[in-house]
């Protein structure tokens, strides 16, 4: 059974050996941008938040988030995501990043990333905007 979590900034060192190897790869798809080193300070230095998917077995993945407000709207931005079996986890990591951005007020879910997550959001509601792919939030929180 997969479960999602928030790493604490606190507990980000501890973590960071387990989701390394994830965010390399999605360093690679920055084209230069970013490096794995980069995207760890964008957590552990910055309002980015750390998010893993597990199970018994292990960490199976993890995306970084980070809140984004525009003029007319809040966001809640999938800024990276890396892992292995990603269809097996995607669906409660994204459950609860919905459920987190109704509970702090935002008004959709977005990502930018490279043509292949149409494939992957093609069945959870997304909405492509170039290569910004916009997400549906939950109806209700989490209550937390």
């Amino acid at each position: 059974m997969i479960k999602v979590s928030l790493i604490p900034t606190a507990h980000v060192e501890r973590i960071w050996p387990d989701v390394k190897p994830f965010m390399e790869r999605a360093a690679e798809y920055t084209y230069g941008r970013y490096t794995v080193d980069d995207i760890k300070d964008s957590i552990t230095q910055y309002e980015h938040l750390l998010w893993i998917a597990f199970d018994d077995e292990g960490i199976k993945g993890a995306t970084v988030t980070a809140f984004k407000n525009y003029p007319k709207m809040r966001c809640l931005d999938l800024v990276f995501c890396g892992g292995d079996d990603g269809l097996e986890w995607k669906a409660e990591m994204l459950r609860v990043l919905q459920h987190w951005a109704f509970d702090n007020s935002c008004d959709e879910i977005e990502c930018s990333g490279r043509l292949g997550w149409a494939k992957i959001f093609k069945d959870d509601g997304y909405r492509p905007l170039w290569q910004t792919y916009t997400l549906p939030i939950a109806t209700s929180g989490l209550g937390v």
